[in-house]
């Protein structure tokens, strides 16, 4: 991975993954969140669920924390003080001083630590009846096809039910599940698709190759999104 090329390509975009604010307004009513929620995005990117997840606790908190993009968090939201970004590894949340959080929100994140330790991490970082809400790389067909598997790169892909079945095996209630629609996907690919073609008259070779591989990534996801997608999941712990 040329990391520079991948940071000059996803400087400043507004999100890092696929999602909308549609989706963080049915997470938070389907698990009727409280106004004064305190909430973790748990891989928040620069924040683009940010202000939705306030939107649903505007007297609570939100503490973003992310590996890469977190300070991104920090900067878009300095000006509020309900706003925490944290660029740091998001494995250990039970850490955070704001720790135990109300509400656990993740998009696209948690199959960075495989989803049975991802549930566990979680667990232990939530107050008891607390809420976890991810989306998950998922099949939406019993057998996709080898290309569309390498989508999310050979990971161990599961159904909606299997997952929502893992997820009781794990001790958590589930709430319910939908997946995240095509605008949600093109919320992330769109912006990024006008900066690879801002990018590319002046691209140098490693940028290039960077920019190739960002362009496929949309193209492969229209073309096998009827395959594999992702599934979000809302829980509620044990109490």
């Amino acid at each position: 991975m040329d990391w520079e090329s991948f940071f000059t390509v996803h400087q400043d975009l507004p999100r890092e993954g696929p999602g909308s604010d549609e989706d963080v307004e049915w997470a938070c009513a389907l698990a009727e969140v409280a106004p004064e929620a305190v909430i973790c995005d748990a891989g928040s990117g620069p924040g683009g669920d940010i202000a939705a997840l306030l939107s649903c606790a505007p007297n609570g908190r939100v503490v973003a924390i992310d590996k890469y993009f977190g300070d991104a968090a920090d900067r878009r939201y300095a000006s509020d003080p309900r706003v925490r970004g944290i660029k740091a590894d998001f494995a250990d949340l039970n850490q955070l001083a704001e720790a135990p959080f109300d509400m656990i929100w993740s998009a696209g994140a948690l199959y960075f630590l495989g989803l049975e330790n991802a549930l566990a991490s979680m667990a232990r970082a939530l107050k008891p009846n607390g809420v976890l809400a991810f989306s998950e790389p998922c099949r939406l067909v019993n057998d996709p096809s080898p290309e569309a598997v390498a989508f999310f790169e050979g990971y161990p892909m599961r159904t909606g039910a299997e997952i929502a079945e893992f997820a009781r095996q794990a001790g958590y209630d589930v709430l319910g599940q939908r997946t995240v629609s095509d605008a949600g996907w093109e919320a992330y690919f769109q912006p990024m698709e006008a900066r690879i073609k801002t990018l590319r008259p002046k691209a140098d070779n490693a940028l290039s190759e960077m920019l190739d591989l960002c362009a496929k990534e949309a193209a492969d996801w229209r073309t096998y999104k009827s395959e594999v997608g992702y599934m979000l999941t809302v829980l509620r712990s044990a109490s």
